[in-house]
């Protein structure tokens, strides 16, 4: 090839990748050596010519471009990147991957270590953030962008293997890209035709060119993984394409320069040091274990680092020039960014109103909307039912993408991975919705938003067996339990339209926490108490709704649609009764320890707790003497008037419990 764009330094620097990357798997004796060694070539050309990062800034400069490793094995090659490129990754930090408490955890970690853009190892939820990625910066751009300023213009870049082709969150988000027509989305496939286990043939015979081309995508072919030129056009010829996503297929050996290169021995284990000694000598490199050319890091500074501080520096310059002409949309814009709310006015409601909680939901969503301009969301195909459309805004289309209501399709997954990509990118809150049962199609990707602080929103309606008619493969019974127990997510299940505002105003407040809302397809009554109290009490996880008059007896702990049973129930039990609401068990356990003692005092030993839902994980707050009125079988497929009472979901049952407590 003419006028080659690279020269025996940017090779040296390949192999400095190479060989950072298979010392510090072999100093950590755990890891996997493979990806960096067959996908480094790729990398670095992307890292070197193309990708606009400012390692000095990181993540505060809002408009760079963003990299996900998919396939987030590959971690010791991104953190050989990321010192390379000047990120605080340091050599001693290298030397101590996989190490307790070091910067270079197994698999990358945002907010851990210093560049990366996605916490990624649960192979294919890569792929669907870097879709919300773009799906944010098309966003941002159509809203913000005005003739003579584009204040959000950059690409989004994934590197992915086969693996992350195989799970199905991938082809989900892939379909979904494709029908966006995400032009900035450049999804690099490190192709070399082994999986963990062996040969790729044994599980997976997919044409990905004909995959993706179907999906709306242009598929590039780069036949030599290791020609720096062949990889560069591609990107080139990708980047011109700005209406649809590009998968560039880059041909590539697993573990190249090992002895056992091209197999899967080379995918997730140290190359031992006679291993090592082979794929050095193979790469002709003479250098001391973590060593780094002089000339391959004065590359970086004069390529990357140069590059990325110019363009900064002019997209700074450019935005005090838009904010003078544009201060309303500047100052939203920084506001966005920093991911503050704005004081909201919600509107309560009157006792005696009676709405399903996606209702109230939906009106909540209405005035968000009109208030937080950051503000969108959608719903997998079930917004006539999730109630999730903001009706005063246009859909997020290619034509539109200024739009603010999603049409996930009915991909639950995906949408809960492309969700935290958005939350990712910055600049914008997310809301998603389906039906609380396939909350489980979701879970992996909630998992990660938690793992990653991530303050989303999931909108989780027809919530229990009161689902009725549909039966019980669309009755949620296991599935509160399941997500209470996952760390740092908010799971609130409010009993009235007054706890939905509550919720709702601190699910699009939070800064560091994903929010589910639980919410019932039946309606529910105002209740009396909650205008008053449900807003501070909300937040406390349980407040004390219906307090007793003289000594307290006993108390009725109920969630969501239960909580009018229990107030229904007080009634024939007698003044003695407490009625706790608690919307949300993770806040109030966050409490106090007088603070719950108040609510729960240790003295009082009779209480039923009465959710419709199993009864594992009530036991902390009902104690040995206690008793709960829960759904511990499946449901059943009838009204959900004949449902409720047949499984005991009545104040005449409920009083008939507590009088059979000792």
């Amino acid at each position: 090839m003419e006028n080659k764009m690279f020269d025996t330094t940017d090779q040296l620097a390949v192999n400095t990748i190479r060989t950072l990357s298979i010392d510090a798997v072999q100093k950590a004796n755990s890891g996997h050596p493979g990806l960096p060694m067959g996908a480094a070539p790729m990398a670095y050309v992307l890292w070197s010519k193309f990708l606009n990062v400012n390692p000095k800034t990181g993540r505060k400069w809002s408009n760079r471009d963003r990299f996900v490793l998919s396939a987030g094995h590959g971690s010791a090659m991104l953190y050989s990147l990321l010192h390379l490129a000047g990120y605080h990754v340091t050599t001693d930090d290298l030397k101590q991957f996989r190490q307790w408490q070091s910067k270079t955890p197994g698999h990358p970690e945002v907010g851990h270590t210093d560049g990366v853009e996605a916490t990624t190892g649960p192979l294919g939820q890569g792929i669907a953030n870097a879709v919300g990625m773009a799906m944010a910066e098309a966003h941002l751009a159509a809203q913000y962008n005005k003739p003579g300023f584009d204040i959000v213009d950059h690409y989004t870049y994934a590197l992915n293997g086969d693996g992350d082709l195989m799970e199905g969150v991938s082809q989900e988000a892939a379909s979904l890209a494709g029908k966006l027509k995400l032009g900035k989305l450049i999804l690099f496939y490190d192709s070399n035709n082994i999986s963990l286990d062996g040969n790729l043939e044994q599980s997976f015979i997919d044409d990905v060119q004909k995959r993706f081309e179907s999906y709306g995508w242009q598929h590039l072919l780069v036949k030599d993984g290791n020609d720096l030129d062949e990889i560069a056009a591609a990107i080139e010829v990708a980047k011109k394409d700005t209406t649809h996503p590009t998968i560039i297929e880059v041909k590539t050996v697993i573990g190249f320069g090992a002895t056992k290169q091209g197999t899967s021995a080379v995918h997730g284990a140290p190359l031992g040091i006679e291993g090592i000694e082979a794929a050095k000598k193979a790469y002709g490199w003479t250098y001391e274990p973590f060593q780094v050319p002089a000339e391959v890091s004065k590359r970086f500074l004069d390529t990357l680092v140069a590059r990325g501080e110019g363009l900064e520096q002019v997209w700074n310059e450019s935005f005090v020039a838009y904010a003078e002409q544009y201060p309303e949309l500047a100052e939203q814009y920084v506001k966005a960014f920093a991911n503050e709310s704005p004081e909201l006015e919600l509107t309560k409601h009157a006792e005696g109103e009676s709405k399903a909680s996606r209702v109230t939901s939906q009106e909540a969503i209405q005035e968000l909307s009109a208030q937080m301009p950051n503000f969108w969301g959608g719903s997998a195909d079930l917004s006539a039912s999730n109630n999730t459309m903001a009706k005063a805004e246009h859909d997020f289309m290619p034509e539109n993408y200024a739009g603010r209501n999603i049409w996930f399709g009915v991909r639950e997954f995906a949408m809960g991975a492309t969700m935290n990509g958005i939350a990712l990118h910055g600049g914008t809150r997310v809301y998603g919705g389906t039906f609380f049962v396939f909350s489980n199609y979701m879970l992996p990707a909630v998992r990660m938003a938690a793992l990653q602080s991530l303050p989303v929103t999931y909108v989780w309606t027809h919530d229990s067996i009161a689902v009725g008619e549909d039966g019980p493969t669309h009755e949620p019974v296991e599935q509160l339990a399941s997500v209470r127990s996952m760390p740092n997510l908010d799971v609130i299940r409010p009993a009235d339209g007054n706890e939905v505002v509550a919720a709702w105003r601190r699910a699009a407040t939070s800064q560091t926490r994903p929010t589910a809302l639980i919410l019932t397809r039946q309606n529910l009554p105002v209740l009396e108490g909650t205008a008053e109290l449900a807003e501070e009490g909300l937040n406390r996880g349980a407040y004390i709704l219906s307090k007793e008059e003289g000594p307290l007896e006993g108390i009725l702990i109920a969630t969501g649609s239960e909580v009018a049973l229990a107030i229904e129930a007080k009634q024939v039990l007698g003044k003695g009764i407490r009625v706790v609401s608690m919307p949300s068990m993770n806040i109030f356990d966050e409490q106090s320890a007088e603070y719950r003692e108040e609510i729960l005092p240790r003295s009082v030993r009779k209480r039923v707790a009465i959710e419709a839902g199993t009864s594992y994980g009530w036991g902390k707050y009902v104690g040995l003497d206690g008793a709960t009125i829960t759904v511990d079988t499946w449901g059943a497929s009838a009204p959900a008037g004949i449902v409720l009472p047949a499984y005991g979901f009545t104040a005449a049952h409920l009083v008939e419990v507590y009088q059979g407590l000792k």
